[in-house]
């Protein structure tokens, strides 16, 4: 088994020291609970709703920040994924996510989908979602609006992954009374018709006039929701056997990647 959870706090806008205070004790408190892989937010090191690309520029990271030095010294044994604001090589601004062990960052992903007005400020990543082979299973890092778009998910269902994670930041939409957010229902679609797990990590308060969903959910290869964290800040935590995700049969005659029809699409 892999225990997986979601750190769902609620960063502050543009406080890279009280937000790095904020996620080394999370990694620290979901470490001892057992975590072997821990998802933050997206964007948790800044923020999300920044003003402008000066603004997110100031709080701007690059891999080698110190930053990630404090989190993969919180890690222990565990892997973290988190999001943050990358100023690359380029001068161009990412919204990325880094994944980190206790060697440090082992490898990062920029957004390819861009949400709304991030694409006033963010340039889009030009590299597919990696998919890592971890000491935890392997795992595809996606950032929020990627899940949209199936063609990502099942491209990492094919190489491979066992587990899809995603730091996110879902604005509050209506819903029916009683209906899942429909972003928890995309990740939950995402997992049954992949047999695959997904962690989706959500934050939760108002950043600038903006409610966030607090949605997060890790989804068993099933598709269906094993663990939340509450409407507000909280832990999700789930035990999930990743060793299902390799074999893609459903019945004696259905295979969910043997049954597509590649010479149709």
């Amino acid at each position: 088994m892999t225990r997986i959870a979601c750190c769902q706090i609620s960063p502050a806008i543009a406080d890279l020291a009280g937000n790095s205070a904020l996620i080394e004790d999370q990694i620290t408190a979901a470490v001892a609970a057992g975590a072997d892989i821990i998802v933050l937010p997206e964007l948790v090191t800044s923020g999300y709703m920044l003003a402008d690309a000066d603004e997110a520029r100031s709080v701007a990271l690059t891999p080698d920040s110190p930053e990630f030095i404090k989190w993969a010294a919180a890690a222990g044994d565990s892997v973290v994924i988190g999001g943050f604001c990358e100023v690359g090589e380029d001068g161009r601004l990412y919204n990325s996510a880094a994944v980190v062990d206790a060697n440090g960052v082992i490898a990062t992903y920029r957004k390819t989908h861009l949400w709304d007005r991030e694409k006033l400020i963010f340039t889009p990543g030009a590299a597919l979602p990696p998919v890592l082979k971890t000491r935890h299973g392997v795992i595809a890092v996606m950032v929020c609006y990627d899940l949209e778009f199936p063609e990502l998910t099942r491209l990492a269902a094919v190489q491979g992954a066992e587990l899809i994670v995603a730091p996110v930041n879902w604005p509050l939409f209506p819903r029916p009374e009683g209906e899942r957010p429909g972003e928890v229902v995309t990740a939950m679609s995402t997992a049954r018709v992949n047999k695959i797990a997904v962690a989706a990590c959500d934050r939760s308060g108002v950043e600038r006039g903006q409610r966030w969903t607090a949605g997060s959910a890790i989804v068993d290869p099933d598709g269906w929701v094993v663990a939340t964290a509450g409407p507000d800040a909280g832990l999700a935590i789930a035990d999930i056997d990743l060793s299902v995700t390799h074999d893609k049969s459903l019945t004696e005659h259905v295979d969910l990647l043997a049954d597509r029809r590649l010479d149709l699409y």
